[in-house]
């Protein structure tokens, strides 16, 4: 006995279009860290590499930092010199709001009022040392250091965790970092 339902060419084509649809590859979940002390977490981070938003395109010794206040918002001072390390030095000042307070681990971040970007924190070095802030567009990323460079295996090691979780490495870029006397 034939199905009559498969006659209707609308609904071959209907039942096409959820089909291919339930095939689309969608990323993996992008997972946080468990748990970050959040006063631990607080202080300087250099931008060591990242996929650039249109502000961070010639960022040069960028460095973000962060500030737990008494409401339990994170005061951001994000700064870098642009073009140059003798370039212009540009400043802004997000603010963070934590939004599981369980973790620590997902913020968003408030560049301009109204308007809130996610912020996952995907991985943390145990010693606080290193960290990854994703975002599930995985549009953009942010590999950062307590200090201005990590040792090679560990940036490589980084790049394998991010391809792993559906970004495009391609795009990652290391930001330009040089301290130390005049």
């Amino acid at each position: 006995m034939k199905n009559k339902r498969l006659k209707n060419p609308l609904t071959l084509i209907a039942s096409s279009i959820l089909l291919l649809a339930g095939c689309s590859a969608a990323p993996p979940t992008l997972g946080t860290v468990p748990g970050v002390d959040i006063k631990r977490f607080m202080g300087d981070w250099y931008v060591i590499a990242n996929i650039p938003t249109f502000l961070e395109k010639e960022a040069h010794n960028a460095v973000e930092s962060y500030k737990l206040d008494a409401d339990g918002t994170i005061a951001t001072t994000f700064a870098f010199r642009k073009g140059s390390f003798d370039g212009p030095v540009k400043t802004y000042h997000p603010r963070g709001f934590i939004r599981d307070t369980g973790s620590n681990s997902v913020w968003d971040m408030q560049f301009l009022w109204p308007f809130k970007s996610e912020f996952l924190i995907i991985y943390l070095k145990n010693d606080y040392s290193v960290t990854v802030i994703g975002r599930s567009k995985r549009d953009y990323v942010w590999i950062m250091a307590r200090t201005p460079a990590i040792p090679g295996a560990d940036y490589q090691k980084i790049l394998t965790l991010l391809k792993g979780a559906g970004y495009d490495t391609e795009k990652i870029r290391k930001v330009p970092q040089k301290w130390g006397a005049p």
